[in-house]
């Protein structure tokens, strides 16, 4: 049996210039997660990041912490949506609002998004079609043995989980909502195919380091 473990990256800059940078409190997160692979003796096999610079600061900074590993493959699959433009599309100040309010704005978007209603970026189906081609591709290499992290966003965590869960789309969005940085997500791989084993693991997190935006 093989496991794929879906690693959310840590806290983004919200607020600032450039929201796709880890925030100081997102590279603590990073590390905690890599101490607690080394404290477990356990590390990854094999690694996959989204092309984000956020996947990739929290690769280097798990990986790091962890001592083990061989660095880590590039797939753009794995790369979130774009939920700011998505949110500028539905509310054009929404970028001055606090998280919350942020929040409730981009899950209104989002509705429509899946709808296919016009909005900014990529096309909802895009999206979901591109992150499970990546899923696929991850779970082919889940072999016996195999232990694979891949650092993506919250979008895809949820959108795997919700196909594994029912099949369908139908859970993306509650599940969406409660992905929390630098959380885990485990998949094991076997004769039955892909199933959820464990989902938002933050044991490695203290309880003021945890957080969803």
């Amino acid at each position: 049996m093989g496991s794929i473990h879906l690693v959310r990256h840590g806290q983004a800059s919200f607020g600032a210039a450039d929201y796709d940078q880890l925030s100081e409190l997102g590279h603590e997160q990073s590390t905690s997660l890599g101490t607690s692979w080394e404290a477990s003796v356990w590390a990854p096999t094999a690694a996959v990041a989204g092309g984000m610079k956020r996947h990739a600061q929290t690769a280097i900074a798990a990986i790091d912490a962890c001592g083990q590993g061989d660095g880590y493959d590039v797939d753009a699959g794995w790369d979130e949506y774009d939920h700011l433009a998505l949110a500028r599309a539905q509310d054009s100040t929404a970028m001055g609002s606090d998280s919350k309010a942020f929040q409730r704005t981009l899950n209104v978007a989002i509705t429509g998004w899946m709808a296919g209603e016009p909005g900014a970026g990529e096309p909802y189906v895009a999206f979901r079609d591109r992150v499970l081609a990546a899923f696929d591709a991850v779970v082919s290499q889940a072999t016996s043995g195999q232990q694979i992290a891949v650092f993506t966003s919250g979008g895809p965590i949820a959108l795997v989980a919700s196909h594994l869960l029912a099949g369908d789309d139908s859970l993306f969005q509650r599940i969406n909502d409660v992905v929390i940085n630098a959380g885990v997500t485990t998949v094991i791989v076997g004769a039955g195919g892909a199933r959820l084993l464990a989902f938002n693991e933050t044991g490695h997190l203290p309880r003021d380091m945890v957080t969803f935006r």
